[in-house]
């Protein structure tokens, strides 16, 4: 029997909580339930097992991350559009590490269809339009910028522009503008 006062939306948020304290990869149901203050066993009253619970934080992870970068982007099209969603993303990332971790954790097909990482691809696709992209060379763009999102970000988190000028900041801010200029200047397809 589920303990009183415990729910699944719960414990899954514990886990968000502690994958941003110890890394998602750490997370496990006998540490969640250590946080908790459970026993192991009563855990799986609300998780099937560990992927179980990893999957859920992950879903819980895409659905704040697509919620925060909807409404940075509300009414913004073009460079503006895609400096707020990409600000999004990496400010996500600094402020909830375990959960941007969680964010890429592998679903599958089934779960990826239903979550909210659907509702990434459509925002990337609407700020694409602003750039009149032939449809077909969409998706090269989304993986593109999917790409360079967090790779910076995990690079800049690892520390991996720490030691050198300039700052991570100003290299963010001359990426985005890069990418602002080849989405504008995209390549004919071949």
């Amino acid at each position: 029997m589920a303990r009183a006062g415990l729910a699944a939306e719960r414990v899954v948020r514990a886990g968000a909580e502690l994958a941003d304290e110890i890394g998602f990869e750490q997370v496990t149901p006998s540490e969640l339930a250590r946080k908790l203050g459970i026993r192991t066993a009563s855990l799986y009253s609300h998780v099937k097992n560990a992927h179980d619970l990893k999957t859920r934080i992950a879903l819980l992870a895409l659905e704040e991350l697509a919620d925060q970068a909807s409404a940075a982007i509300a009414g913004r099209a073009g460079r503006d559009a895609l400096r707020a969603f990409a600000n999004t993303y990496r400010d996500y990332a600094f402020q909830h590490p375990g959960r941007f971790a969680a964010a890429r954790f592998r679903l599958d097909a089934d779960t990826a269809a239903a979550s909210a990482g659907v509702r990434h691809s459509r925002m990337m696709r609407a700020i694409l339009r602003g750039y009149e992209l032939p449809e077909l060379q969409e998706t090269h763009a989304v993986r593109l910028l999917g790409s360079v999102f967090n790779g910076y970000v995990e690079l800049e988190m690892a520390g991996g522009f720490s030691h050198s000028a300039p700052s991570s900041d100003q290299s963010w801010t001359e990426i985005l503008d890069a990418l602002d200029s080849l989405l504008r200047n995209w390549p004919a397809a071949s």
